[in-house]
């Protein structure tokens, strides 16, 4: 049975997309050291992402953008990168394995919702590390467009430094509008 694990990262930062990665593992190529990407070092996750890329089945990285979560809502973009992911597949799978405790709408494979999947089942930790270092790149590349920020450090999470950032410098065209404190220094009523 080909089994596909989807997780995603970047829900609770207040700039850029939310990211979702569907991944089918090789039973016959496994990969060791797989788990939560938050219980990894950086430097492991970014080799296990080389990895997983080499000797998965099937893998696919997708997004939801900014405008889209402002559209949508997070939960629903979320759910809309999840869906972007597992129809990127290059093999479709028997069964979706998701973290979390919601399966996507729209998905027409069998699903299953595994809250903490991420720490137990291989496939989802995999796709737990591939939207994790997927978006860890986005954001060093928007630290480089604005260096001012600290987007590589705070990964655009709500942190005393992203707030004083945001005070001193305003907002960017990709902070996440619908969200509350960037409301708040955009002056738009809550």
């Amino acid at each position: 049975m080909m089994i596909a694990g989807v997780d995603e990262a970047g829900r609770g930062p207040l700039v850029g997309s939310v990211v979702a990665a569907a991944v089918i593992l090789d039973p016959h190529n496994p990969i060791d050291g797989l788990n939560d990407s938050k219980k990894l070092t950086e430097k492991k996750r970014e080799k296990l992402f080389v990895e997983i890329q080499q000797k998965a089945l099937a893998w696919s990285i997708a997004e939801a953008n900014h405008i889209e979560i402002d559209e949508l809502n997070i939960l629903q973009a979320t759910f809309l990168a999840m869906r972007r992911a597992v129809d990127g597949l290059q093999i479709q799978p028997d069964k979706v394995l998701v973290d979390g405790n919601q399966i996507p709408k729209g998905i027409s494979i069998h699903c299953e919702a595994i809250v903490g999947g991420d720490a137990s089942h291989a496939e989802i930790s995999a796709a737990s590390i591939l939207a994790k270092v997927y978006r860890d790149q986005q954001m060093k590349l928007l630290d480089e467009k604005y260096p001012l920020f600290g987007f590589a450090k705070h990964k655009g999470y709500p942190t005393k430094a992203h707030f004083q950032a945001i005070a001193i410098h305003g907002v960017v065209d990709e902070h996440r509008r619908s969200y509350a404190p960037v409301r708040r220094a955009l002056n738009i009523d809550c």
